[in-house]
């Protein structure tokens, strides 16, 4: 007799271990270079490369395609190509266009077929629940207000505006009630910018997602390792936001998880978070350094746009440029902790959300993408109801891990016919609190075992 449930998961772990796969999709070849000292975006984009076949082209499905001639002619920047050159980008095809006529521009492009599997789980059927569900979504976008988006772009102007004035008025003023309110303002304009930026950041290059870079992180970087990696992959051993943590919090479950990080998750993180846009400024540094041609290919002068806010506070505010640096020091690391706070806690880690290792509801080995995607989701209520909730604490998380190229103010006209396909498909689509989330997030942190359902 074939076995199951938790006996089929310990079977699969441990044959994971032995021929270093996924648990979960055994077939998958495990991520060359994901346990690699640097865990950065260019490594991540490097080792992808060595395991999707893409032959140094691009690989969508089961054909590679030479879009050299393109690069400059996408309509969406020509960054989301030079980024992904070598590798399988069918995933992001699928998500990034709603309207199929872009098929006919990509088969312009064909080569040849591929000639190794993809290394990836995920189908697109035509009438499978993602694509059916990107059909009705493109024809309910021509029914919401063209001026829609202009919603998010106040908010986001109005927290830099915040952000600029508090950082400034913390180094003018000498009252210590007004200097401390000020730095706290400043710290939490930061981080919501910077969150708020995430909404640009998917979608065709603009200049509002250079303000994510206010922290000192490349938001190309982010691309990476948010829009390319977590977006497609959430919560497998592909995902970059997931391995970043490694070995400080291990959060998809594991039998081998050391006692630090299962027991005291909560204080590494405490310790860890203040300082994690400057260790990321940082690492992109020694990467500079150690990396052949880093400089010209990955390292970009926007990159340094939050280095300008220290002269912009000591120009501002009369002060010396030591007081402003050393309180811009202040602010980047209390909105870094905020920062990560809110993200770590917004919608991936909770025991009941799927992590690799864990048997999803649905019972294939060649999942329907948009089906995967909502296993590894859970949503707000209470953050979902307020545009600017939803903006700052990414909000609307399931519908913009499946639409990110769409802005936050447009997916809120979308949850009817959202909720009808969920209701058809039989989705696991689900809403929880924030404060469950939050607990949640550190129960994922104690977990060693694997969620199964028995036959």
């Amino acid at each position: 007799m074939a076995p199951k449930g938790a006996e089929y998961q310990e079977i699969a772990h441990q044959r994971a271990i032995e021929k270093k796969t996924h648990v979960t999709f055994p077939q998958l070849k495990y991520p060359s270079l994901r346990d690699s000292a640097l865990k950065d975006p260019v490594q991540w984009l490097t080792g992808k490369a060595m395991d999707d076949g893409a032959e140094g082209l691009w690989r969508v499905h089961n054909g590679l395609y030479d879009l050299t001639e393109f690069l400059h002619k996408h309509p969406g920047g020509s960054e989301w190509l030079d980024l992904t050159k070598g590798t399988d980008i069918t995933e992001a095809f699928e998500s990034h266009h709603l309207n199929s006529s872009v098929n006919k521009t990509l088969e312009k492009f064909y080569v040849r077929d591929a000639k190794t599997p993809r290394n990836s789980p995920f189908v697109f059927e035509d009438d499978g629940f993602y694509r059916t569900l990107r059909r009705a979504i493109f024809e309910e976008l021509k029914k919401v207000p063209k001026d829609t988006h202009k919603k998010s772009d106040r908010i986001i102007d109005g927290l830099f505006a915040t952000y600029l004035l508090s950082t400034a008025f913390s180094c003018y003023t000498k009252n210590p009630v007004l200097v401390n309110l000020s730095y706290f303002i400043a710290s939490l304009t930061l981080a919501w910018t910077i969150i708020a930026a995430h909404n640009y950041i998917h979608r065709k290059s603009n200049w509002r997602m250079h303000l994510f870079s206010l922290g000192m992180w490349s938001y190309r970087d982010f691309r990476v390792s948010h829009a390319l990696s977590h977006h497609l992959y959430p919560n497998t051993l592909m995902d970059l936001e997931i391995s970043a943590f490694e070995p400080l919090v291990y959060w998809n479950p594991r039998k081998d998880k050391p006692f630090y990080s299962k027991h005291f998750a909560l204080l590494i993180e405490c310790l860890y978070f203040p300082f994690t846009f400057l260790v990321l400024f940082f690492t992109r540094f020694i990467s500079a350094l150690v990396r052949k041609g880093y400089y010209t290919n990955h390292f970009h002068f926007t990159d340094l746009v939050g280095a300008l806010v220290p002269v912009w506070m000591w120009l501002a505010s009369g002060c010396t440029f030591y007081e402003a640096f050393t309180m811009w020091l202040w602010i980047i690391c209390t909105g870094s902790l905020i920062f990560y706070t809110t993200g770590s806690n917004a919608a991936h880690h909770h025991p009941d959300i799927w992590k690799d290792g864990d048997q999803p509801s649905y019972k294939t080995e060649t999942p329907d993408w948009g089906m995967h995607e909502l296993e590894a989701v859970m949503d707000r209520k209470d953050i979902n109801g307020s545009h600017f909730r939803i903006l700052t604490f990414f909000g609307n998380h399931a519908l913009h891990h499946l639409f990110p190229t769409l802005d936050h103010a447009v997916l809120t006209y979308l949850y009817p016919v959202f909720l009808e396909h969920v209701k058809k498909y039989r989705a696991n689509f689900r809403l929880t609190s924030q404060f469950d989330l939050f607990i949640g997030q550190y129960k994922s942190a104690l977990k060693t075992d694997f969620k199964v359902y028995d036959d």
